[in-house]
């Protein structure tokens, strides 16, 4: 349990750190907020309806800062290399659209201003390499970074609260009574079966982790006030992250009947030329599958519960309330469903490529024969 607990720590600080490069240019925060609302017309159309997109966007989306009540809002750290300096300062020095040090947010997005008057935005991975001069590295806490933060320590402490009550006891109490079936759940329903008992615990430290990683931060998204609703889960970021780790792990980990399947198949040889570009993109779309499943549910589920939220105030009718809060209701809690699903799937999925990549040829033939 210790070791998973360490794992699901290095798991978290790795995936910061990758998310920071991937998600530069789709942090957008509470100051695009304010300027919609400082302009009417961006929750109303030409014909006074409520608009409820930006709305639903801004809470979709990163931000600079934490809401926690009201007109309180949490600032978080803004951290960005530029032209050889590592600039750190909060994000409240650029709020209601002040400058400071040459940064500034323009609809959500930090942008930098140089003394000539050129404008820098933050980089995308692309992007830095293409055209580095114009860009400059955003490595800011934002609030789904805060929040990868927040479900790490919740991870720590299950982990290890449960480690130490084995240790003592042997005999699970407290939590541990709660994680014990969940950890047999991951092995013996997840991993064994698609991994193979020999072979299946050399990757439990990483299904345990992902599982509870993915299903803990879904979880944090749908508690309404702070220090919840973010939606780190539909960040394609952070879901492109995960699917990447599971990539490597299961490429790092294929067997030579793994590989010879990819390069010489069991097909005639003047076949090859057409059958490797087909194997080469199917090693790299089943993560991409991985990251888009799970991007696109959680996102669609925190739209769905917003618009119907929404419906009271297009249609300027409390009446409507009586249909969409009983749905919205049962959307919430189809969502508390969905949160432990997309956990499962995405780590039952990893695991089947896992297992496919460490099969053997023989042990499939003893399968069979047996």
């Amino acid at each position: 349990m210790r070791k998973n607990g360490l794992i699901a720590g290095l798991f978290g600080v790795l995936s910061i750190f990758i998310a920071f490069s991937l998600s530069a240019k789709e942090d957008s925060g509470h100051e695009a907020q304010h300027a919609q609302e400082a302009h009417a017309d961006d929750h109303h159309g030409e014909s006074g309806d409520y608009n409820p997109v930006p709305e639903i966007m801004h809470h979709i989306a990163d931000s600079y800062e934490w809401h926690v009540w009201g007109d309180i809002h949490l600032p978080l750290p803004i951290i960005a290399y530029n032209n050889g300096s590592l600039d750190v300062f909060m994000s409240s020095k650029l709020s209601h659209g002040h400058t400071y040090k040459g940064y500034s947010l323009d609809h959500g997005h930090l942008v930098y201003h140089d003394e000539e008057g050129h404008e820098k935005h933050a980089a995308t991975l692309f992007g830095l390499i293409q055209h580095p001069e114009e860009q400059f590295i955003d490595l800011s806490i934002t609030r789904n970074v805060a929040s990868m933060i927040l479900s790490i320590v919740l991870i720590l402490l299950l982990f290890g609260s449960t480690a130490r009550a084995y240790s003592k006891e042997g005999v699970p109490k407290g939590i541990a009574k709660f994680m014990e079936p969940l950890v047999l759940f991951v092995r013996d329903d997840i991993a064994v079966p698609n991994i193979g008992e020999k072979k299946a615990h050399r990757f439990m430290g990483y299904l345990l982790t992902v599982f509870f990683f993915i299903w803990i931060n879904n979880m944090i998204g749908l508690v309404p006030f702070f220090p919840g609703a973010s939606n780190l889960s539909g960040n394609i970021a952070f879901t492109a992250v995960l699917a990447i780790f599971t990539l490597i792990i299961t490429n790092v980990s294929g067997t030579k009947d793994y590989w010879s399947h990819i390069f010489l198949p069991h097909v005639p040889k003047w076949m090859y030329p057409i059958m490797w570009p087909v194997e080469i993109i199917g090693i790299f779309t089943k993560p991409f599958a991985l990251l888009l499943r799970l991007f696109a549910n959680i996102t669609a589920g925190h739209i769905l519960i917003l618009s119907l939220v929404s419906l009271i105030f297009i249609l300027e009718s409390a009446a409507v309330s009586l249909v969409s809060v009983p749905f919205m209701i049962f959307m919430f809690t189809l969502e508390l469903l969905v949160a432990a699903l997309q956990a499962y799937i995405f780590t039952l999925l990893s695991a089947l490529f896992i297992g496919m990549a460490v099969e053997e040829h023989h042990d499939h033939v003893a399968e069979e024969v047996h």
